[in-house]
Order: structure tokens, then C-alpha cells, then sequence
């Protein structure tokens, strides 16, 4: 007979380890996809801050400038400009803002001021039934991963991982905003051409893992954020997804570790695609050698024997694309492209 203490710590461990088992019982069920309302200009979006605060009010500044430069009317969460420690106030205020925001009819879409640290605390504290009623664009990437995650698992809108408002609003990426937000393509994402001075070109260059193509919803975003959230409800479903991922200031040793994570959940089994951005400034270290990018990505992708590449202008960068996570699209390995298949707003 099984002694009774045995049994119970065994079911004990067993339930402490469940949320983390293989495959899809790590990440929240598929949901059916959600729309947001289209943009217009002159609509009013908002400004708020639900990660790390900024280190100069100036900045604030700008993101309002550019927000209006875009043609829109802008508001600003009520503790947008607040600091706790690193964080832009405190976790209740932060996620209460979101919540006010995307509660509010006048609001057409909510812009994050800036990545860093902290979204994540934010997640239990979400009114997802305030946001399933009121779909709206959400945009930001680095950090706010956790956001785009958790409201893809728990309500399935469609989000948008693109410059926070007090990022590079360079040519590129405003032209991007336009043909997408306000004219409402169908975008074809290929990075853009720059030889400069050089004879073959070297810079926004792909390069194929395993050719091919496929089809299915984005997912993903920054690696540190995504896997961050492993054994939690906000972990998206990636079963026939195409992930895509960046990183930034992470030595060799810790991607590979984040990957050999995804690995392990059974997050990368069903993936359909798999299209890396930009690892900027994720240099090794000192020691006796590092893996390289390119070997890690041929350890854990290249066996799946899914279309995939690396390189696409996604990440921490000056040019980035705007992607909808949770749009349809079909990618390219081998030109090194994805293009949306279906719009990505309501009519």
C-alpha cells in the first residue's frame, strides 16, 4: 500500500509541474480571432506607460508630438508620467490606465510610451472583458510583449508589435503606420534593400534556416518577455502559429538557454514558421567561447523542418515593421518575406 505522505506529495508535485508539461497544456487554449476597430485620422488615441518610466519628461513630450504629427488627437493616461522605483507607477495604476483606456469609446487605440521592465506585473490586474467588448489597436513592442501575449491568450485581438511612442518615428516607419493603419493593406513585409557604398549588399540582409513556405497567425515578440511567461495563463497557444522573435543585450548563452525553454514546453512542436528579427547587441561575452546566433538557431529550428529565416527588420532597431500579432499571413523563407493575407481591422 502507498504510503499516504508519498501519495500526497507525489500528486503535490504533479500539479506544481502540470502548467509546464509538453506541447499545448503549457499555454493558454486557441481563441477565435478578434478584430480591432480601424483608425482614422484625427481619432484619439492614448498614451500609456505600463513598463519602465522614462528618465526625461521630455520624452513624453515627443511621443504626444509625434502622436499628433501622425494626425491624431491624443490623451494621456491619468499616472502615464508617474515612477516607482524603475516602473511608471505602480502596478494598479499602470494596469489601471490600460483598463481606462480601452473602457473608453472615444479612444480608437492605446500606444505605450516605452518598453523596459514591468508589463508582466501587470497581467492578473487586466479587464480582458473590457477589452474583448472594446477591441482597439494596442501598440508597443520589447517589453510590452507581455501585453500582446496575454490579451492574444486571453481574448484573441489582434495586436500590433511596431514602435513605442517615444521611439524612431523615422520616414520608414511612419510610411509604414500609413499604408497600414489609414490606408489598410494587405502589407507585403521585405526588408528594404541598402547596399550604401558596398559592391554586394550587406545590411537588412535574410538568410534562409529551412526554405519554404507557410500560412497561419503571428506570434511571439520579444524572446526574454515570450518566455518569460512560460507555465502561465498568458502564454499564447502557438499550435499552427508562425513565430517570430527579437532580442536585445542578451549574450548567446541566454538565448540559447531561452530557446532550449520553448523547447522544452513543447511550445516549438507545432509551430508552422518561424521568422527571427534582430538579436541587437547580443554579442558573447568573455569565457571560452559562445555558440554562435547561427548555431543556435540550427539547434533548436532547423530540426523542426518548418519554413524559417532570420534577419527580418524586427526588434530593436531604427527601421522596424509594424506586425499584427494574431494577423494571417504567409511567409517565405527563401525571399525572406511574409505578406498579411486577410485585413486586420473590422470593416
Amino acid at each position: 500500500m502507498v504510503d499516504r505522505r508519498q501519495f500526497l506529495a507525489s500528486a503535490a508535485l504533479a500539479a506544481l509541474l502540470l502548467p509546464f508539461a509538453g506541447g499545448r497544456g503549457a499555454m493558454a487554449a486557441p481563441r477565435a480571432r478578434l478584430l480591432p476597430v480601424p483608425l482614422d485620422r484625427g481619432d484619439t488615441v492614448a498614451l500609456v506607460s505600463p513598463s519602465s518610466a522614462v528618465d526625461d519628461t521630455f520624452v513624453l513630450q515627443l511621443a504626444g508630438e509625434v502622436m499628433e504629427a501622425l494626425g491624431f488627437e491624443v490623451r494621456t493616461g491619468a499616472h502615464y508620467a508617474a515612477r516607482r522605483g524603475h516602473l511608471a507607477g505602480t502596478d494598479a495604476a499602470r494596469a489601471g490606465d490600460i483598463n481606462a483606456m480601452f473602457a473608453d469609446s472615444q479612444v480608437k487605440a492605446v500606444v505605450c510610451v516605452r518598453g523596459g521592465s514591468g508589463a508582466a506585473r501587470l497581467l492578473p490586474l487586466l479587464d480582458y472583458d473590457a477589452i474583448r467588448a472594446n477591441p482597439k489597436v494596442l501598440l508597443g513592442y520589447s517589453d510590452v510583449t507581455a501585453l500582446h501575449s496575454a490579451i492574444q491568450a486571453r481574448t484573441g485581438l489582434v495586436t500590433f508589435h511596431g514602435p513605442n511612442g517615444s521611439g524612431s518615428w523615422n520616414r520608414f516607419n511612419a510610411e509604414q503606420f500609413r499604408r497600414l493603419f489609414f490606408d489598410r493593406e494587405l502589407m507585403q513585409y521585405r526588408n528594404v534593400a541598402d547596399a550604401g557604398d558596398e559592391l554586394v549588399q550587406r545590411r537588412n540582409r535574410t538568410v534562409a534556416i529551412t526554405g519554404g513556405k507557410a500560412r497561419g497567425e503571428l506570434v511571439g515578440g520579444n524572446l526574454a518577455v515570450l518566455t518569460a511567461l512560460a507555465g502561465s495563463p498568458y502564454m499564447p497557444d502557438f499550435s499552427g502559429k508562425i513565430l517570430f522573435l527579437e532580442d536585445v543585450s542578451e549574450a548567446p548563452y541566454r538565448v540559447d538557454r531561452m530557446f532550449s525553454t520553448l523547447k522544452l514546453m513543447g511550445a516549438l512542436d507545432g509551430i508552422a514558421g518561424f521568422i527571427f528579427g534582430e538579436c541587437t547587441d547580443c554579442d558573447p561575452g568573455d569565457g571560452y567561447g559562445s555558440l554562435t546566433l547561427e548555431q543556435i538557431l540550427d539547434d533548436h529550428i532547423r530540426p523542426l523542418g518548418i519554413p524559417a529565416y532570420r534577419g527580418a527588420m524586427i526588434g530593436h532597431i531604427r527601421q522596424q515593421f509594424i506586425v499584427p500579432v494574431g494577423g494571417r499571413v504567409e511567409m517565405d523563407a527563401d525571399a525572406g518575406s511574409f505578406r498579411l493575407l486577410e485585413p486586420v481591422f473590422q470593416d
